[in-house]
Parts: C-alpha cells; sequence; structure tokens
C-alpha cells in the first residue's frame, strides 16, 4: 500500500504531535518520505547519499520504543538529512569533492550523534558546494542541485541540497553549515526558513572545515518553530570544538511568543538600496516587511553597519586563507580532481601574505567592537536576503570575488541570523529577508522572525513538481575569462602560486589568474593603518577561565 501522499507537507511540530500521540507511525512517515526522494530527486538532485535501509530500521526502533512509553522529545521518530560535510558513521562524507569519495567515517559529528540520541531518523547525506564552499560545479561526480522552484534555476549555496529538498518537500529538517550565508542563502532563494546560531553555540566537531573563524553549524526547515525545535537539541557546549562557547541555553521553542511589541528593529536599507542592490521585486517586499514588523508594535528606524565591500574584504581574506590552508596539500598533489568553482575561490588565496590575513583579523575587531555600540540602540537588525534566484547557467566564478554579499555580516560579527520567506517574484520564484541579533540573542531573533512568520502564509506554498520527470538540460558557460593583466603583475602572481607549490595546467592557470586581480584588490585596501596595541580577533581564550 502506498504511503499516506500528504505527509510529506507535514512540519516538525506537527509531525511530532502525532507521533507523541501515537497518531502517526515513524515508519510510515520515512516511507513516504523515501517514496518521494525516489519519485522526484532525479529531478532535484538534493541528495548525494540515500540511507533508506538504515531509516527504516531506525524508524521501527523509534515506533518500538515510544509504544513502550520510551519517549524522547519533538525529534523523536522525525526524519532529517545532513549535508554531506557532516561526518557520519560508516556512511560516506563527500564533501560534495572527488578527493573524498572513500572518505567512511569511524564515527558521528557531535551535532549528528545528538540529532541521533534525540530520536530522529537520518534519511541520508545532502548536496553541498564543494567542502561547503564553491558554485554549483558541473564537473563534480555529482550534478549541482535544482532549485525545486523552478529547475533550470539555482538553490543557493553552499547547503544547496538542504534547500532543494526541504522546499521540495523531501524532508521536514536538515543540518546545514554556514560560512558566508551557505543556511540563509538557501533558505530565501528556495522559500524555506533557516538559521546560523550564534558562533560557538553549535558544535562544529566532526563536520569538514571551510573557515576556523566563520563556520557556524545551525538547522533548516520550514518553519521558524521548527528551527526552534532542532536548535534546542544541537546547541550546547562541545569541548571538541576549539570555538565551542559554554552558555546558558534557553527554551528556545517557548521563547516564540508572537509578542514583539517594543522591540527595537534598526533597517539595513544601505544593504539593498546601495552595497548589493537587490530586484525591484524584492525591494518591494522588503518595504512590506518593514511596514509588518511595525504593525507587530516593533519600533522601526534605518541604520547602517559597515560597508558590504568591507565585510567582504574581511571575510574573504580571512576565510580563502584558511580553506586554503586546511586544503593546501590536496591542492599540490591533485588539483585537477577539484571543481572549477572551488578552485576559482580558493587558487588566489596563495597571494594573500600573512600581514593580509593579521590586517583582516584586527579589521575584524573593529567590526565586532563597532556592532557592539550599534546593539546598545537596536535588538535586531532587519535586512534583505536574497531573490528571486538567477538561473544555473548564469552562475559566474568571479561573482565571489566581484560582488557582496548580504549574508556575510552576521558571519563576520558572529550573531545569530535567520532567513525566511518574504513573497514571491512575479515568476513564483521565492524572495527572502534576514534578521540578525547580538550574539547569545538567538531565542530573540527566533521571536521576531516566528512573530512575522505568523502573519504570512509564504513559508507554507509548495512548488509543483512532476513525478519521475527529469532535470531539464542546462548547460554551464562559467568560462574562465583572463583579465588584461600587466606583464609584472601577472609574474609576480604566477610566482606566488610556485611559492605554494601549485603546478597549474592551463586551464588551471587560467582560473587563477581571472580572480588574481580581485585578490590583490583586498591586500591593497586591507593595508590601512592600525595602531601597535589594536589586536586580531583570533586572541587566545583559555577554556574553562572567565
Amino acid at each position: 500500500m502506498k504511503s499516506d501522499s500528504s505527509l510529506h507537507r507535514l512540519t516538525v511540530a506537527k509531525a511530532a504531535d502525532l507521533i507523541r500521540r501515537r497518531k502517526l507511525s515513524p515508519l510510515e512517515y520515512v516511507d513516504a518520505l523515501l517514496e518521494r526522494i525516489e519519485a522526484l530527486d532525479g529531478q532535484i538532485h538534493s541528495f548525494i547519499t540515500v540511507t533508506a535501509d538504515r531509516a527504516r530500521e531506525h524508524a521501527r526502533q523509534a515506533e518500538a520504543e515510544i509504544a513502550a512509553g520510551r519517549y524522547r522529545g519533538p525529534l523523536h521518530g522525525i526524519p532529517y538529512a545532513l549535508k554531506d560535510v557532516y561526518s557520519t558513521q560508516d556512511i560516506l562524507t563527500s564533501g560534495g569533492s572527488r578527493t573524498r569519495l572513500d572518505n567512511v567515517p569511524t564515527e558521528n559529528a557531535t551535532a549528528a550523534r545528538k540529532a541521533q540520541d534525540a530520536g530522529a531518523i537520518l534519511l541520508g547525506k545532502l548536496q553541498t558546494h564543494e567542502f561547503a564552499h564553491g558554485g554549483p560545479s558541473f564537473d563534480l561526480p555529482w550534478p549541482p542541485a535544482r532549485n525545486p522552484w523552478n529547475l533550470e534555476h539555482f538553490t543557493g549555496g553552499s547547503s544547496s541540497g538542504a534547500g532543494a529538498a526541504l522546499a521540495a518537500r523531501l524532508v521536514p529538517a536538515a543540518l546545514g553549515t554556514d560560512t558566508g550565508g551557505s543556511i540563509r542563502g538557501p533558505a530565501a532563494l528556495c522559500g524555506i526558513t533557516g538559521f546560523k546560531p550564534t558562533y560557538g553555540l553549535v558544535s562544529r566537531a566532526g563536520v569538514l572545515p571551510n573557515s576556523f573563524t566563520m563556520d557556524h553549524c545551525g538547522p533548516m526547515g520550514r518553519t521558524v518553530e521548527d528551527c526552534a525545535i532542532l536548535l534546542q537539541t544541537i546547541a550546547g557546549f562541545d569541548p571538541t570544538d576549539a570555538a565551542s562557547v559554554l552558555a546558558e541555553i534557553p527554551d528556545y521553542r517557548a521563547a516564540l511568543t508572537g509578542d514583539i511589541r517594543g522591540l527595537r528593529m534598526g533597517v539595513l536599507r544601505h544593504g539593498w538600496e546601495k552595497d548589493a542592490p537587490v530586484s525591484p521585486q524584492l525591494a518591494a517586499a522588503m518595504e512590506s516587511a518593514v511596514e509588518q514588523f511595525r504593525r507587530l508594535g516593533a519600533h522601526v528606524e534605518d541604520c547602517r553597519t559597515r560597508s558590504g565591500r568591507d565585510l567582504r574584504d574581511i571575510k574573504t581574506i580571512i576565510g580563502e586563507t584558511e580553506i586554503f590552508s586546511i586544503y593546501a596539500e590536496d591542492l599540490r598533489r591533485r588539483t585537477g580532481d577539484f571543481g572549477r568553482d572551488f578552485l576559482g575561490r580558493i587558487l588566489p588565496a596563495c597571494l594573500f601574505q600573512s600581514v593580509d590575513y593579521v590586517q583582516a583579523s584586527r579589521e575584524h575587531r573593529r567590526v565586532i567592537r563597532d556592532m557592539s555600540v550599534l546593539y546598545e540602540r537596536y535588538d535586531i537588525l532587519l535586512a534583505a536576503g536574497a531573490g528571486p534566484a538567477p538561473r544555473l547557467d548564469a552562475h559566474r566564478t568571479s561573482n565571489f570575488w566581484e560582488k557582496p554579499n548580504a549574508f556575510t555580516l552576521a558571519n563576520v560579527t558572529g550573531g545569530p541570523s535567520l532567513a525566511l520567506p518574504v513573497g514571491f517574484s512575479a515568476v513564483g520564484l521565492p524572495l527572502g529577508m534576514q534578521l540578525t541579533g547580538r550574539p547569545f540573542d538567538d531565542a530573540l531573533v527566533l521571536r521576531a522572525g516566528h512573530a512575522y512568520q505568523q502573519t504570512t502564509d509564504w513559508h507554507t506554498r509548495c512548488p509543483e513538481l512532476r513525478m519521475g520527470a527529469e532535470a531539464p538540460v542546462v548547460t554551464p558557460t562559467n568560462n574562465p575569462v583572463v583579465p588584461d593583466l600587466d606583464a609584472s603583475t601577472r609574474t609576480a602572481a604566477l610566482a606566488s602560486a610556485q611559492r605554494a607549490g601549485l603546478e597549474l595546467n592551463e586551464i588551471q592557470t587560467a582560473i587563477f589568474l581571472e580572480c588574481a586581480p580581485h585578490a590583490l584588490a583586498m591586500s591593497a585596501r586591507m593595508r590601512r593603518p592600525f595602531a601597535p596595541h589594536e589586536e586580531p580577533a583570533l586572541v587566545v581564550h583559555f577554556p574553562g577561565h572567565k
């Protein structure tokens, strides 16, 4: 017998209530979603690995435990999926890369273990841009994920599979990572909800690293309430993550009161009007959201943060230096096994010098200080997210270096940030916004987003997909275009690559040189005056001592 065809529409909160009251069988729920994955994922490409047999086994176990009165909580019996950078015992953890095709860990990442201990049922591992970096490359072992609202369009990245699977109702919940918007970008472009917690609140232990300074792990769902449920399980101190913070964990779901009267909200209008101008459709949706927050009782006024270019320079110099150091050995030995988009981002990092990294970290500290002043005046910052999603064949690697990213602020400043739907374009593609708060005000950010979500229905809409269809053909045109470099710049850049131990063929050299001028320009902008005593953000803290 076919499973109930409506089960895929359940949120985590609704499914948990039915399972708790024994009105829904975890096995029936898992079977329904596995059938949907089999019927639809051939056109969406959201999964790298589907763990069907294991999921059914764990569903039977959950069903037996609940029947025996051993209910563990709201994730017990709930299916979910993991971005394929989370280590999973005895299951491929590829990082979306050809270089990790044989990586089968012997233990789970901390967040994955916590979800398993809470009774959640893993359906599989989700598509990711290579090592949670890069963009939609067509030269990797798995095709890039497709946006369920239009299969010729981008999902956002790098939690691309999570955004697609949630929008297509293949899973009710997922865990992603966010280094420069990698949870919030897919949430905005796919019409779902994604939350980047405060830096250090959720353990990154066992997750393939991108940037030690900017990496965050967090929940993705269809509603703010579902994200709160997931966060409750995965938050908490972990001594195996050097960035983990010992902090009080409130009841995130209980904080969703719907009451935001008196909330002081700063609107980062300059972000969507000047720094990273958005489409007229998203701009109009943002104005509607501003008015909706006023109607909900928030005190709303415009404010400003650092420019998008400043934030991009800090994040890029620090982040690219770190990811280059992490994968340097593989880059030297097997350059050709990496995807084109990953190489276009990481290779120019060999041009950054130690002084650039330290100066960027010192500037990072300045931005964090500036934000503390801003948060004395505002409880929440409202910013545009992204949308409508561009076509996959419009993607250009160079955009990473050239265009500010609306999501970078929260990665640089470390505070919690929520992306949620704010409308749809004229052709039916999702539009998203962001709410960002001061560090460890995660519950307040979730409350504000939930209050807004209770007054709109954007998050309830579902794309129409045809069972058994194939993904339309999309022909990528992301070929490197080498700028007209003067001889000295070209020679110096190639010498830096050689000193880094890189042996690049003709195509790889073109990929490197295409973005090299942008990296050099960032370095030049970061050579600004600092007083001798101005420390970098990366200073030593001893665990257990205040």
